[in-house]
Parts: structure tokens; C-alpha cells; sequence
């Protein structure tokens, strides 16, 4: 699989024989390992959509890890994607864009986050 997931640790991601696990939620993307966190990941979920959102997650609140299929940017270029399955109640951080300046400009793109996961 992908380097990410060879440093994580076995008994925090378990392989579900039948199914994924009933007391998580699946949110789909592109995964990395946290830079400075190794307790931590980082998924861009929607990654080639028109806007794509930076989530934080700790790696013991991944129960299952699904293989889907890659996306392609309009460059050609293979996007590997995961469908991870997230434990109910887990705490995840949204990164969201801001321009410096005066005042800050806030791109406020919470709303339309909150909508997008109602749909799954």
C-alpha cells in the first residue's frame, strides 16, 4: 500500500472481514502523513474538485482503510484516493483558507463544507 499507511501502527487500523465498520462514517480522498504529528494524518478530501478541503485527523480514530479507485487532474497525473472510515464521535480539524490582509479575508467556506458531508 501507500508509504502512509506502512507507519501506521497494525492494532490501530483493523481489516473488517465482512464490511466496514458499523461505528464509523467513510469520508474519501487524498492521504498524507501529518509533517510534524505522527500520531496524526491529513486527508484532502475532493482533491481534483473545485475546492478541496484539508482535514486532520488522529491516526487512532482511522478504523478501516478502503483501496478506491485513483483520480486524474487535468494534467494526467494519477491521484492515489483512500475511503477512510472515521470513528463516531472522533474529533477531525478543517483547514480553511484566509488572505492576509486588512482586514482578514476569511474565504468562509465552512457553510459550504457542512453541506457538501449532509450529502454522503
Amino acid at each position: 500500500m501507500y508509504n502512509y499507511l506502512e507507519m501506521l501502527p497494525i492494532k490501530d487500523i483493523a481489516k473488517y472481514s465482512v464490511g466496514h465498520p458499523k461505528d464509523a462514517l467513510p469520508l474519501a480522498g487524498y492521504p498524507r502523513q501529518h509533517p510534524s504529528e505522527k500520531n496524526k494524518m491529513i486527508l484532502v478530501y475532493d482533491p481534483v474538485g473545485p475546492s478541496p478541503s484539508v482535514m486532520e485527523f488522529k491516526l487512532e480514530d482511522v478504523l478501516f482503510v478502503e483501496e478506491i479507485p485513483s483520480a486524474v487532474t487535468e494534467a494526467g497525473e494519477g491521484v492515489p484516493l483512500v475511503k477512510l472510515w472515521i470513528r463516531r464521535g472522533a474529533h477531525g480539524v478543517i483547514l480553511e483558507p484566509f488572505e492576509v490582509n486588512d482586514p482578514i479575508l476569511f474565504a468562509s467556506k465552512s457553510r459550504e463544507i457542512r453541506e457538501r458531508f449532509l450529502k454522503i
